[in-house]
């Protein structure tokens, strides 16, 4: 894996000619940097500007890496839908980043991740076989089989029970520890447990919020964790108000 490298994000984007976000940010290397905000503010569209995909407007503004170098075949990413290839094995699709490459696949590591989500025992069935949690913990151990120094994940936690939700939340932080991690998030208790930075993003820009001082994943019932969490909800809640 290559350093990972500390990622700027400044200038506006105009969606559909009439919808105008100005968004300045700087995810810090090697840590998790959660974003949270109201629906439709921008995001998802956030995490698209970083990986160069279509967004269905313009941006005018620059993104850069620590480093100079561009993010190209540095960034894995996990949206909000699992996107799982259904004509492969479970086991397939969490390899198939590297089989589109032209690599020699690690089974053993994905056998390996399989087992750490919990799905070794579905390893050649097909996604449409699975539950919803079962295919975002598939598509969860597939983002991390990339094993990139920055990462991009959307809700990755969304169709998860609370007790499968904290597990994947802990792995995800052991996993990807060291790297440079942009979480997209509704989930206050999310931001308080897993961020070293928390942006809420607004009409009017994008705001730091002050995360516990621990390291992550915190203990989601000490007082500092349920403390930030707790004013956290009351600010978003004000934002829809």
């Amino acid at each position: 894996m290559l350093d990972a490298p500390r990622i700027y994000l400044k200038g506006q984007h105009v969606i559909a000619g009439d919808h105008l976000f100005s968004a300045e940010l700087c995810l810090p290397a090697g840590r998790w940097t959660c974003l949270l905000g109201p629906s439709g503010i921008g995001k998802s569209t956030i995490l698209r500007l970083i990986l160069g995909l279509e967004t269905g407007g313009d941006f005018n503004g620059s993104i850069q890496a620590s480093d100079d170098a561009g993010l190209d075949g540095r960034v894995s990413f996990m949206a909000q839908s699992d996107l799982l290839l259904p004509w492969l094995s479970v086991l397939d699709n969490i390899v198939i980043g590297a089989q589109l490459r032209g690599e020699t696949p690690d089974y053993e590591r994905a056998k390996s991740l399989l087992e750490r989500v919990g799905l070794s025992g579905h390893q050649n069935k097909k996604p449409p076989t699975l539950s919803g949690g079962m295919r975002q913990r598939t598509a969860l151990a597939r983002t991390l089989m990339e094993d990139r120094p920055v990462v991009l994940l959307d809700e990755p936690f969304s169709a998860l029970d609370a007790g499968t939700r904290a597990d994947m939340q802990e792995l995800a932080a052991e996993v990807l520890h060291g790297r440079t991690v942009l979480l997209v998030t509704h989930e206050p208790a999310e931001a308080a447990r897993l961020s070293h930075q928390i942006l809420v993003m607004t009409a009017k820009g994008i705001d730091i919020w002050p995360s516990p001082k621990a390291e992550i994943p915190r203990d989601i019932t000490a007082e500092k964790t349920l403390s930030c969490q707790g004013a956290l909800l009351e600010h978003l809640r004000e934002m829809t108000l």
